[in-house]
């Protein structure tokens, strides 16, 4: 049986948030836009290619949601990412510290909370 993967993951965005969604993932965090399929053309989605996986933002009417739901995106040089988004205003928040994965927290635009992290070592080795 192959190994199960995490294919995508899908966050929510206000309708008629293109260039904000496109500012936000594309020119500030240089993720790679790929082509919807044509399938979904009516669906009002923005699909990126993150690795071997994808992230997908449609087009929803936004609500409060302030909750502890994330997605966690390993970068290359954390630092890098944490000070493109401070430059650009958005604040990051700390987390509690995992070993071997320096880590912090943000939100996009659109109030979805991202986990941003660079995996440097086994946290398992560091296990009581």
């Amino acid at each position: 049986m192959k190994r199960p993967r995490v294919q995508h993951v899908s966050l929510p965005r206000p309708p008629h948030s293109d260039e904000a969604t496109r500012a936000f993932y594309g020119a500030l965090l240089g993720f790679e836009e790929i082509p919807a399929p044509s399938s979904l053309a009516d669906l009002d989605v923005i699909w990126y290619r993150l690795g071997d996986a994808e992230l997908h933002l449609f087009a929803e009417e936004p609500y409060p949601d302030r909750s502890g739901r994330h997605v966690c995106i390993e970068v290359e040089d954390l630092n890098e990412v944490r000070a493109r988004l401070v430059a650009a205003s958005y604040t990051p928040e700390d987390a509690i510290a995992i070993p071997g994965r320096p880590r912090f927290f943000c939100r996009d635009p659109f109030g979805n909370r991202i986990e941003f992290t660079t995996i440097i070592d086994d946290y398992l080795k560091y296990q009581k």
